[in-house]
C-alpha cells in the first residue's frame, strides 16, 4: 500500500513539474500577455487594456505592414512600446502632406479615427534599412514613434499583438 501511495506521488510530481516547463515554454517562448500603457493606440487599445502576444514570427522574421507590434524603444525611449508596423525593409516610407505613403502609395488606415492625419518635424522619404522596420501608433498626434525614435531593428521587437483580451467586454481579435 506504501509503495502505491510513493508511487502516484511521485506520478503527481513528475505532472506537475512537466506541465510547468511546458507553461514556462510556452509564456516565455510562444506567447505572452502584454498591459497597454498610454494613449498612443487609441482608438484601437486603450490604456491598461490587455493584449496576447504571439513570439513565433519574432524567429521567423515573418512581419507584415498593418500588424501592431511590441517593441523596445532602445536608449530613445522609455519601457516597451505598443506600435502599429508600417513600413518593412526596402520599403521606401514617405510622411507629406498629412498622409503615409509606402513605394509611392497612400496607405489605406482604416484604424485611425475618422479625420486623423500624420505629420512629422519634416517631411519624411527615406528606404527603410533591411533588418528594421517602421512603427508608428495610431493616436498620430501623441505618439512616441518612429517619427521620433526611428527605424526599429528586428531584434526590438519583442512580439505580434494578436488579441484584445481584457476588458472582457472589447474582447476581440487584432
Amino acid at each position: 500500500m506504501r509503495d502505491r501511495i510513493l508511487t502516484e506521488i511521485k506520478e503527481w510530481v513528475i505532472s506537475i513539474a512537466i506541465a510547468a516547463v511546458i507553461a514556462f515554454a510556452i509564456k516565455g517562448f510562444i506567447f505572452d500577455i502584454v498591459q497597454v500603457s498610454g494613449p498612443s493606440m487609441i482608438p484601437t487599445l486603450h490604456d491598461n487594456d490587455r493584449v496576447a502576444i504571439e513570439k513565433i514570427s519574432l524567429y521567423t522574421k515573418s512581419f507584415k505592414r498593418g500588424e501592431i507590434i511590441i517593441l523596445d524603444p532602445g536608449e530613445k525611449g522609455r519601457g516597451l512600446y505598443i506600435k502599429r508596423l508600417i513600413a518593412l525593409p526596402g520599403d521606401r516610407l514617405q510622411i507629406k502632406s498629412g498622409s503615409v505613403f509606402i513605394n509611392g502609395e497612400k496607405v489605406n488606415e482604416p484604424y485611425l479615427s475618422e479625420g486623423t492625419e500624420t505629420y512629422a518635424e519634416e517631411n519624411i522619404d527615406m528606404i527603410i534599412p533591411e533588418g528594421f522596420v517602421y512603427v508608428l501608433g495610431d493616436n498620430r498626434e501623441v505618439s512616441e514613434d518612429s517619427r521620433y525614435i526611428g527605424p526599429i531593428p528586428f531584434d526590438h521587437i519583442k512580439g505580434h499583438a494578436i488579441f484584445k483580451v481584457f476588458p472582457f467586454s472589447d474582447m476581440k481579435k487584432l
